[in-house]
């Protein structure tokens, strides 16, 4: 028992490092993706620096639930390859130990990712999305202080336009400022100043903009003529815009948590194309997580090499299968949703089929003496890295004989 908890161990240390190390760098990867475009667009809307890390924040979850199975399958394929090419997999199989006992720790792994996964999706990434939204929604509306754009013309409501040439200490410092508003009245001002910035009052539908040395016009209907005002100091109180309300969360299905699935798409009170939506949702989701209890099956059926071979075959075309599932259940969803076909087929049908193959290959390398689901495979990439080595090689004598 003592030798088999030091197995289970070593196993366990041989998984958790690629596998943790395959989570961050995809969980990365997305995010300097998603990073690089949220700059862009926050600074387009001239908001404040911080709000990317928010918004990015609130995307971790839903990039968490695509790299898990990513890491997962990755972790286990790379730990039982190192296993098979140090010929210490034949020493475990050589005193009794099956794969399906060496199994025994990857599964563990897997369990309890898939109930993170599931936490993931069903509960925490909805919340988040809704989060992201609000904010990307803030941010268009001006709600989270979003920064006047230099050179342009602002409009405050229908009556105030403001001009601004520089703006320094981070928009506190303004300078070159034109700002022109007009009265139901029918009075109008225009200011221009060399200086300026913006003060907080008791109201907060209200700021004070301070000017200093500038020029003043003030015309109204009754004037024969403008009257001009230079002044050394002046305070422009500014009505802020109403900002309408944001949505309410649910306004789309990734937004609803799995149980809000399950009742919107068994509701008598929602119209077919609703409940073939939520119904679609519902079942990406659920395919996707339970195919990680798959995970350990294709990892090792793709992590053992052919005998006398190196080939690192089996782990690309593992992120190649990993990837073509994906690709397929969102197809399955978009049809769903259509009411194409029913989303319990177009998603789960996917699934048995993918199972199948996946156990098939399980059973070809645990129980057929020599089997190897990719020894085709392997035999023609390594028949196509002879001629392509033969080619160059020829290209190369060629070159030198010329």
């Amino acid at each position: 028992m003592k030798f088999l908890t030091s197995i289970d161990g070593y196993i366990a240390k041989r998984v958790t490092v690629p596998l943790i190390a395959t989570l961050i760098i995809s969980a990365m990867l997305l995010v300097l993706d998603k990073m690089l475009r949220l700059f862009d667009f926050v600074a387009a809307e001239g908001g404040p620096v911080s709000i990317v890390w928010r918004m990015l924040a609130n995307l971790i979850p839903e990039y968490l639930s695509l790299g898990i199975p990513i890491g997962l399958l990755l972790g286990i394929l790379l730990a039982f390859r190192g296993l098979a090419l140090s010929s210490e997999l034949d020493v475990f199989r050589a005193v009794g130990l099956g794969y399906g006992r060496l199994l025994r720790v990857p599964y563990m792994f897997a369990i309890g990712l898939m109930l993170v996964n599931l936490a993931l999706v069903g509960f925490i990434q909805p919340q988040a999305r809704y989060a992201y939204e609000e904010l990307g929604f803030e941010l268009r509306s001006g709600a989270l202080g979003a920064s006047i754009k230099v050179g342009e013309f602002t409009k405050f409501g229908e009556k105030m336009t403001l001009r601004i040439e520089e703006s320094e200490n981070q928009g506190r410092d303004l300078s070159g400022i034109f700002v022109h508003a007009e009265s139901k009245n029918g009075t109008e001002i225009s200011v221009t100043a060399n200086k300026g910035r913006f003060m907080a009052t008791d109201d907060p539908d209200t700021i004070i903009l301070r000017l200093t040395e500038g020029v003043l016009t003030h015309d109204a209907p009754n004037y024969e003529s403008p009257r001009v005002l230079s002044f050394s100091s002046h305070d422009l109180p500014i009505d802020l815009p109403k900002i309408e309300a944001f949505r309410s969360r649910g306004g789309k299905d990734r937004e609803y948590t799995l149980p809000e699935l399950v009742r919107i798409g068994s509701s008598p009170d929602v119209s077919q194309q609703e409940r073939n939506e939520t119904r679609s949702n519902f079942h990406y989701r659920m395919v996707e997580v339970v195919m990680m209890l798959l995970m350990p099956l294709l990892a090792l059926a793709l992590a053992i090499p052919p005998k006398r071979s190196t080939s690192a075959l089996g782990v690309f075309l593992s992120i190649i299968m990993i990837v073509t599932y994906h690709k397929i259940n969102q197809y399955g969803e978009d049809i769903g949703a259509l009411g194409i076909v029913d989303p319990l087929i177009a998603l789960w049908g996917p699934f048995m089929i993918f199972a199948a193959l996946i156990l098939w290959m399980y059973y070809q390398v645990a129980h057929v003496p020599g089997g190897q689901p990719i020894g085709s495979l392997e035999r023609i990439f390594a028949k196509s890295g002879a001629w392509l080595k033969g080619l160059l090689s020829f290209g190369r004598k060629r070159g030198h004989q010329s």
